[in-house]
Parts: structure tokens; sequence; C-alpha cells
């Protein structure tokens, strides 16, 4: 139930963008562009000067609506990555980009990271060839993430299908095969690749505390 929220609000307290509802955040209905201001009886006299610790909060939950996860569950993708080498907050995005539900929208197959949820959750996939539901699973590079055979022939795949043969923005760290319904990970996201404006080590800093 904690996911049942207003997804235009999130974008107009982060004061731009999110794209948290696929298609509809490109067009002339998205709230940013009906409603360019905070939330609330009192969103457009609201300061955006924000404390070094408001700026660290509010970067952390940026980061969090984008991809869709809770606080227990982005703080246990940070504890994965905090002792490895690295630049910490370049491995939280890259542990974040490398969620199957993540995988699946940036490969197209939703329009949305939160349709994609619900489409792994609904046993939609399979990584390589064994049927997988957990949205927060880790892909590697060399996985094969697919729609399954048997999911095939349901009416929101058919719609798909035209628009993955004319999909022309998947990462260049995934190879989408629109022919057979299927991507592989071909290597790890890079800063550049992942396209979100973001500061991730303002994070590693807010936890750091």
């Amino acid at each position: 139930m904690a996911r049942i929220q207003d997804k235009c609000k999130l974008c107009r307290r982060a004061g731009e963008k999110l794209f948290l509802k696929g298609d509809r955040c490109l067009g002339p209905k998205c709230a940013i562009v009906r409603k360019p201001y905070a939330p609330g009886a009192h969103g457009k006299s609201i300061s955006r000067s924000l404390s070094e610790y408001g700026k660290q909060l509010a970067m952390k939950q940026k980061i969090k609506r984008i991809y869709g996860v809770m606080e227990r569950q982005f703080r246990k993708h940070f504890e994965e990555i905090q002792n490895k080498a690295g630049i910490t907050g370049d491995l939280l995005l890259v542990r974040l980009e490398m969620r199957l539900d993540n995988v699946v929208y940036r490969l197209g197959f939703a329009p949305s990271r939160a349709l994609a949820r619900q489409l792994v959750s609904h046993k939609m996939f399979s990584v390589n060839g064994v049927m997988l539901n957990v949205p927060s699973a880790k892909v590697k590079i060399g996985d094969v993430v697919a729609i399954r055979d048997l999911k095939k022939d349901k009416t929101y795949i058919k719609n798909q299908v035209e628009m993955l043969k004319n999909k022309k923005d998947v990462p260049t760290w995934l190879d989408l095969d629109a022919a057979k319904l299927e991507g592989r990970v071909i290597a790890l996201p890079t800063r550049d690749s992942i396209g979100i404006s973001v500061d991730p080590q303002i994070v590693v800093e807010y936890y750091s505390k």
C-alpha cells in the first residue's frame, strides 16, 4: 500500500520531471507543465533553498522515486555496494540500473518502471530461461531477459511488438532483439549511459553521518 501515491505530486515536489508515468510525462498533460510548483495550498510560495542536510535528503528521495524503491530496499542496495572498490555513488546507480525491473524498462518492454515492476511480479519474464518474478533481482553481464513463451499471446505484449521494432533509445549496455522479444546485458552501465540528472555521491554523504 505504501506505493499507492500520486506520482505527479512526486515530480512537482522534486521540481522537475522524474518520468514516473511513461509517455504521459512527455505530453502537455504532464503535471510539471500544467502546475510547475510544489503541491499543496502553499506550493507557489514554498522556498527551494535547502540546508546541506536538506539537499542530501532531497537527492536520496529523488533517486528512490525515479527507481521506485522504498527506503528499506534502497538502504539494502547501498549496503551491498558501500565496501566495494570504486566510487560508491556510481556503484549505487549501477546497482539500481541492474535491477530486473529497471532492465525490463530500459529494454522497452514497459513504458515506466512502475509497470515494469508489475509485469515482473506477474511472472511475465525469464532470465536465462528461468522464470523470475522478483523486481529487485540483480542481473549480470551475459544474462538474457526475455518475455516468457506462455505470455507472448497477451494483448499487452502484442501491442508492444511494433513499438519494440522501432525503439531507438536502448542503452549501449543492453542489446535488444525485438524479433525474439528478449534482451541481453552486454556490459555494466556507466554514468553517461544512465542518463538521469542526479548526484549519488550526495546520498553517500547522507548515509555516512
